[in-house]
């Protein structure tokens, strides 16, 4: 009897310790499985590099413009402006292409920009013929923020022809691009200053020039006739 009892104790203590196991390896199993998808989500949320998917459905809409829309999306009351990205992006790119081409010139029409002016006029005002000693003291080297090195992989396509491909994340591209933006706005301001400066340093040496002119006729023309001695 009391070994039965005996086989009984043990047969229970077993299957405790078994369930026990499995609980714990059951708790074990969940907090990975969560952990693991913590770390995905984490994860892509973290890439912006990613295509998301974007509801940009609205109800009880109204167009402001060609982009622009107003109407009420999960019971919000919204603004949407929904544009092509390569749109958006040609749009960027040659606003900082125009902007630059207005700073430097452009060398393709060959029109001159803030730059050239500035140049003409600083070579104006060191003329010898304003006073200067006809020497161009104008040392600003010419810095187009766009003339950036392409870095292209070499090799074979799907179509096993040679080519040259370069990449770049886009959202790194309109970010380079309105860097530019910023960089060029603030040198346009600068250089229409210094325009707006050399040309007023030069009506004044014009201005200063026409007098000194106007004295020197004045001292060489004769004064009246001089009397006859008769």
């Amino acid at each position: 009897m009391g070994q039965s009892q005996s086989r009984t104790v043990k047969a229970a203590t077993s299957d405790q310790s078994q369930s026990r196991f499995l609980n714990e390896y059951l708790v074990f199993a969940i907090l990975m499985l969560a952990l693991g998808l913590l770390v995905s989500l984490t994860g892509c949320s973290s890439n912006p590099h990613k295509a998301e998917e974007i509801e940009t459905k609205i109800e009880n809409k109204g167009q402001l413009s060609g982009d622009t829309q107003l109407g009420v999306k999960d019971g919000n009351m919204v603004v949407q402006r929904k544009v092509l990205m390569n749109e958006e992006l040609r749009r960027l790119q040659n606003e900082v292409f125009e902007l630059e081409d207005r700073v430097y010139g452009s060398r393709k029409y060959g029109s001159k920009g803030l730059y050239g002016v500035l140049k003409d006029c600083r070579a104006d005002l060191s003329s010898k013929a304003l006073g200067g000693n006809g020497k161009l003291t104008f040392t600003e080297p010419i810095d187009r923020v766009t003339d950036k090195e392409e870095e292209f992989k070499i090799g074979l396509d799907e179509k096993q022809e040679l080519v040259g491909v370069s990449e770049e994340f886009l959202k790194d591209r309109i970010e380079r691009f309105k860097k530019y933006k910023v960089v060029l706005q603030k040198r346009q301001d600068e250089y229409e200053e210094k325009v707006d400066i050399c040309k007023n340093d030069l009506s004044q040496k014009r201005a200063e020039l026409k007098i000194k002119e106007d004295e020197a006729k004045k001292l060489g023309a004769p004064q009246g006739n001089a009397p006859s001695g008769q």
